[in-house]
C-alpha cells in the first residue's frame, strides 16, 4: 500500500527516468514569472535562484505550469505538530503561487476551499 507521503518521491523518480536528470532543476526558488513581450496575456518563463548554491536562473518556456501548491499554513490544525512534514499538508505551501499568478495577471478562483484532512480511528489523511 502506498501512503500519501510516498507519492511525491515515487512520481519524482519516474519523472527523472522519463526526461533525464539533466533536464530537472531541483531546489530552485522561483520568485517571478516572465511575461511574453508579444502577448501580454501569456507567460514566457520564470526567474529563480538556487537555495543551496549561489546560482541565479532564467527559464524560457513555451508553456508554464504553476504547481506550487496551496496555502496550507493559513489554517493550522488544532493539535500541536499534527501533519508536520506530510506532502498532503506541507509546511512549505505558502501561497507563493497565488502571488505570482496574480502579479502575472491571472484570474484566480475557488479560494473559498480549504483542505481538511479526514480523521478516523488510528490515523488521519487525505482519503476518499
Amino acid at each position: 500500500m502506498i501512503h500519501g507521503e510516498s507519492y511525491k518521491p515515487i512520481i519524482a523518480e519516474a519523472a527523472k527516468m522519463a526526461i533525464g536528470e539533466e533536464n530537472i532543476y531541483e531546489r530552485v526558488f522561483i520568485f517571478e514569472l516572465l511575461k511574453d513581450k508579444n502577448d501580454p496575456n501569456a507567460v514566457a518563463g520564470a526567474v529563480g535562484f538556487s537555495v543551496r548554491q549561489p546560482k541565479f536562473y532564467v527559464f524560457k518556456a513555451k508553456a508554464v505550469l504553476l504547481a506550487t501548491g496551496g496555502a496550507t499554513l493559513l489554517f493550522r490544525p488544532r493539535s500541536t505538530g499534527e501533519a508536520a512534514g506530510r506532502t498532503w499538508y506541507a509546511i512549505f505551501d505558502t501561497g507563493s503561487g497565488y502571488y505570482m499568478g496574480l502579479k502575472a495577471g491571472a484570474m484566480l478562483t475557488q479560494f473559498e476551499h480549504r483542505f481538511i484532512p479526514f480523521r478516523f480511528k488510528d490515523g488521519y489523511g487525505p482519503v476518499g
